[in-house]
């Protein structure tokens, strides 16, 4: 009885040997199953989430090109004057923001940029060429194999953003439409007066009434017709517009490539 239970037993032991090794050879398939399954789920998300990106990359780039060149953006098939780019840079930080579309012609197709040059040439304008340094944003986007940049340019706080032009003379650059033309003495004064510790005063003096009388009755008025009709010095007549600007009682106009002023379509 001693020795039929003993390999009763024996036999017992190497039926459950068998069946841990089974169970282990089970389990490791399984986990190597799940491992793979777990790895493909990985590279399958990581190839969606790739061709979301790109997907959205190309969508978002043909949506701006759809808009054109306005106030607040402008195309750039390449950047080979990092001077040139300044004043961009100034025009929309002078006026209100904007952004640089790089490797996109002005028809909107997409040309793409040629290397990463032109990132180092967008930044060697904002810090070199522009006082105060503008802090811009870029981001690369891929469409159809090709490389776009977009430039964000904010609106300065503190104006005028001015670039030095060949000469070494700092000049300020406004946004106008899909210009960026120089900016005027008036606008000089405006933000001078703006960033002035002391507060500036409209006085309602005969020169002052004058111009808002024959604004009452013409469309506009330039800086050289005020001058004359109050018999005043050109740098006088800037300042008195400059004031009427600040306030909001004149508009800065832009027609015909020269300026003029306005009584505010909000006054």
């Amino acid at each position: 009885m001693t020795t039929n239970i003993s390999l009763c037993t024996q036999g017992s032991h190497q039926s459950n040997n068998k069946l841990f090794q089974l169970n282990n050879f089970i389990t490791q398939q399984l986990s190597n199953s799940f491992n793979s399954a777990t790895l493909l789920t990985q590279q399958l998300s990581n190839s969606i989430t790739q061709q979301l990106y790109t997907m959205n990359s190309k969508d978002y780039i043909y949506k701006l090109i759809e808009e054109g060149e306005h106030q607040q953006q402008d195309f750039k098939f390449e950047i080979s004057d990092a001077r040139k780019i300044a004043k961009s840079l100034s025009a929309f930080s002078n006026t209100d923001g904007g952004r640089l579309l790089i490797g996109v012609k002005d028809n909107g197709r997409i040309a793409g940029v040629r290397s990463e040059e032109e990132i180092y040439m967008i930044e060697a304008a904002a810090k070199l060429y522009c006082r105060p340094n503008v802090e811009i944003s870029v981001q690369t986007y891929e469409v159809d194999g090709k490389t776009v940049l977009v430039a964000e340019i904010p609106k300065a706080e503190q104006k005028p953003v001015q670039v030095q032009d060949e000469t070494g003379k700092y000049l300020a650059y406004v946004r106008i439409a899909d210009e960026n033309i120089l900016a005027t003495p008036v606008h000089l004064a405006v933000w001078r007066q703006k960033n002035s510790a002391q507060g500036t005063l409209v006085k309602y003096t005969e020169r002052e009434q004058l111009l808002l009388d024959y604004l009452a009755e013409h469309q506009e008025i330039t800086v050289s017709k005020y001058s004359r009709l109050a018999h005043i010095s050109y740098r006088l007549a800037i300042e008195y517009i400059a004031r009427f600007v600040r306030f909001g009682i004149l508009d800065i106009c832009f027609e015909h490539h020269r300026f003029c002023y306005r009584l505010s379509r909000e006054g």
